[in-house]
C-alpha cells in the first residue's frame, strides 16, 4: 500500500505512481483522502461537542441544551455515516493502487524492458530438436492426460525419471539458497484473506486465484504470500535484519490456458512447484539485498550451464507490489524464445505497510517499515524444460548436468 502522505506533498511521487499505471485515478484517491480527512475532523469536533454537552447536562437539563444535544446528536450520525462511505471508498482504492516505481527503471510498458546482462551462448544442435512436450512423453516424464483425468486441462502428472528430476532440482536450489544466507522454511499453501491481502494479491488479483469460499481460504499463487507474513504486526529489532527466507511449494494460479498454442507443455500450467526467495530488511540494504537474490538465482543457473539473461523491467511491465524488478530469463531451444524463470522484485515499504511489518532502531525510537523482497529461485516447470530441450540427445534421451546427479532418486 502506498504512502497517501506522500502523493499529497510530492508531485515526484505522483510521477513515480503513474510511471507504474498512466490510467490510474491518483486525483479521485486524493480527493476521497481530503473528504475523509475532512469529515474526520468535523466528527471529532461534534464528539466533543457531545461530550460537552454530556457533562452540561450534569448539572440539570434544560430545553435548549435538550435541543441542541439532539441536533448535534443528528449532525454526528448523519457525519459518521458519510466518513463509513468514504472511508470504504478511499480503501478500496487505496488497495487498488500499485507501488511506485523506482527512479531508475525504463518508462513505459514490456516494449522498453532492457536487458542488462547475458551469460552463456545459446545451445546448437546437428540434429533436428524436439519440443519439450514430446520428449516428456518419449521419455515418460509426465502426463498431460492423467493430470487431466485427476483434476483438469492444464494439470500435469509427473512420473518416473520425470517427478525424480524436479525433486532433485527442488533440493538442489534449497541447498544453494542455504549457501547463499537464505533460511529453509515451508509455509502452508493455502492463505487467508487478510494474509493475501498483506501480499497485495487481494483484492486486486482474485480473479487468479483459486479459493475455497466455505473454508475462506485460497491456494497460494507463490510461496511468497506466505512467508511475507510472517512478521505480520511485529515490530522487530534492527540486529535481527536482514531476515532471509526460502521454501518450496507448490503454487496454484487459474490464468493457465489463456495465452496460446506457443505455451503449451510445461510452459504455463495451473499448479507449479517453484522455489521462492523472502527477505525483510532496512530501506537502505533493499538494492543490496535485490542483488544477492539476483546473484543466488543466476548460481543455480550457471551450475546447470543454462544461457539466460537479465532484463531491468519497465515501469508498466513490474508487478503490482515490486517498485523495480529484475526478470531472469531463460533460453529455451524448443520455443526458440527467452522465457521468465525468476523475476526479482524489491517492494519497498508497499507490503509492509499492509501488513505493519516494522523495525525499531533503538529502544524507545519510533518505529519503521521494513521493506520486503521476493524472487523466484527458480520456477522448476520452465527449468525442468530448459534442461529437457537444451541437453536433449539425438534419440531423444535427455543428459542432464551432473551436478544434479547426487539429488536424483
Amino acid at each position: 500500500m502506498i504512502d497517501i502522505s506522500r502523493l499529497r506533498s510530492d508531485a515526484s511521487a505522483v510521477a513515480a505512481l503513474l510511471k507504474k499505471d498512466p490510467s490510474f485515478p491518483v486525483d479521485q484517491l486524493l480527493a476521497f483522502d481530503k473528504k475523509m480527512r475532512e469529515l474526520t475532523s468535523h466528527v471529532e469536533l461534534l464528539r466533543s461537542q457531545k461530550n460537552d454537552l454530556a457533562q452540561q447536562a450534569k448539572s440539570g437539563i434544560t430545553d435548549a441544551l435538550r435541543e441542541e444535544s439532539v441536533n448535534v446528536g443528528k449532525d454526528l450520525k448523519e457525519k459518521e455515516a458519510q466518513l463509513k462511505e468514504c472511508s470504504e471508498q478511499f480503501m478500496s482504492l487505496a488497495l487498488a493502487c500499485p507501488n511506485l516505481a523506482a527512479a531508475d527503471i525504463p518508462e513505459g510498458n514490456k516494449e522498453e524492458n532492457k536487458v542488462v546482462k547475458e551469460w552463456g551462448k545459446k545451445p546448437t544442435f546437428s540434429f533436428p530438436i524436439k519440443h519439450h512436450q514430446e520428449l516428456g512423453t518419449q521419455n515418460k516424464w509426465f502426463s498431460f492426460e492423467l493430470g487431466a483425468q485427476v483434476a483438469r486441462s492444464h494439470f500435469v502428472w509427473y512420473e518416473q525419471a520425470g517427478a525424480s528430476v524436479l525433486y532433485a532440482l527442488a533440493f538442489f536450489m534449497l541447498k544453494n539458497n542455504k549457501k547463499h544466507g537464505f533460511e529453509i522454511a515451508l509455509p502452508p499453501e493455502m492463505a487467508n484473506e487478510q494474509t493475501l491481502t498483506v501480499s497485495s494479491n487481494l483484492p486486486r488479483f482474485k480473479e487468479e486465484l483459486f479459493s475455497m469460499p466455505a473454508d475462506g481460504l485460497y491456494a497460494i499463487p507463490t510461496a511468497e504470500v506466505s512467508l511475507v507474513n510472517k512478521y505480520r504486526d511485529t515490530i522487530l529489532p534492527t540486529d535481527e535484519l536482514p531476515l532471509r527466507f526460502t521454501a518450496w511449494t507448490s503454487c496454484f494460479r487459474s490464468e493457465a490456458g489463456n495465452y496460446g498454442k506457443m505455451e503449451r507443455g510445461l510452459i504455463r500450467i495451473h499448479q507449479f512447484e517453484k522455489v521462492e526467495l523472502v527477505t525483510f530488511c532496512e530501506p537502505q540494504h533493499s538494492a543490496t539485498e535485490q542483488g544477492r537474490m539476483l546473484a543466488c538465482a543466476e548460481d543455480i543457473l550457471q551450475q546447470l550451464g543454462l544461457h539466460y539473461r537479465i532484463s531491468l523491467l519497465a515501469g508498466q511491465d513490474c508487478s503490482f507490489a515490486s517498485a523495480k524488478t529484475y526478470d531472469i530469463e531463460v533460453w529455451l531451444p524448443g520455443q526458440e524464445k527467452y522465457y521468465e524463470v525468476s523475476s526479482t522484485s524489491n517492494c519497498t515499504d508497499f507490503q509492509a505497510r499492509r501488513g505493519k511489518i516494522r523495525y525499531r532502531k533503538e529502544a524507545g525510537e519510533k518505529t519503521e517499515l521494513v521493506h520486503t523482497l521476493n524472487a523466484s529461485s527458480l520456477a522448476l516447470p520452465r527449468l525442468m524444460v530448459a534442461l529437457m530441450e537444451t541437453y536433449q540427445q539425438p534419440d531423444g534421451s535427455i543428459n542432464l548436468p551432473a551436478v544434479l546427479e547426487p539429488y536424483l532418486l
